[in-house]
């Protein structure tokens, strides 16, 4: 159970983080006009998505918490099945399971997530999002990269070469 401690405490991390910059975005952006930390590049600004990623399917009454919650499970799967992985692995999936359960608490609490990042360069716009977000889009990055580099186990032990045969 040693190796599941990392991704736990990842996990907390993450959700702790979410659910305070949440919070605070709330107290103190609901209302004012986009604050602006780096020019155009960075802002934050307080909206609720009730939609899934990028504001997709926003407005409908489908019950996305689903998603959140799936995941959730699917990763508390993926590690108690197999809790020894390569500790990027751990990682990625810890941030993954801290940034869904930080959006499924949004979605069964308010029924939408607070989002209040922006990101700007020139004309092009980045939607709004989140610590959550911010956690499960690095994770699942690392999460492939880290999976493209690990070589499968074979599945049956290699037939000896008979001599002479």
């Amino acid at each position: 159970m040693r190796s599941l401690r990392g991704p736990a405490v990842i996990a907390a991390a993450v959700l702790a983080a979410d659910q305070w910059t949440k919070r605070w975005a709330t107290d103190v952006l609901q209302e004012r006009p986009p604050v602006h930390v780096i020019g155009e590049l960075v802002k934050l600004t307080y909206t609720r998505n009730s939609g899934v990623a990028f504001g997709l399917g926003a407005g409908s009454h489908y019950p996305y918490w689903i998603f959140s919650l799936a995941a959730a499970v699917g990763i508390v799967a993926l590690l108690a099945l197999r809790p020894e992985r390569p500790v990027l692995q751990r990682v990625a999936l810890g941030l993954v399971l801290g940034g869904a359960v930080g959006n499924l608490i949004d979605r069964v609490r308010f029924g939408e997530v607070v989002d209040f990042i922006l990101l700007s360069w020139r004309q092009w716009q980045f939607p709004v999002f989140n610590v959550a977000d911010s956690a499960v889009s690095v994770g699942v990055m690392i999460f492939a990269l880290a999976w493209s580099g690990t070589r499968p186990e074979p599945t049956e032990a290699p037939v000896p070469e008979v001599p002479g045969g």
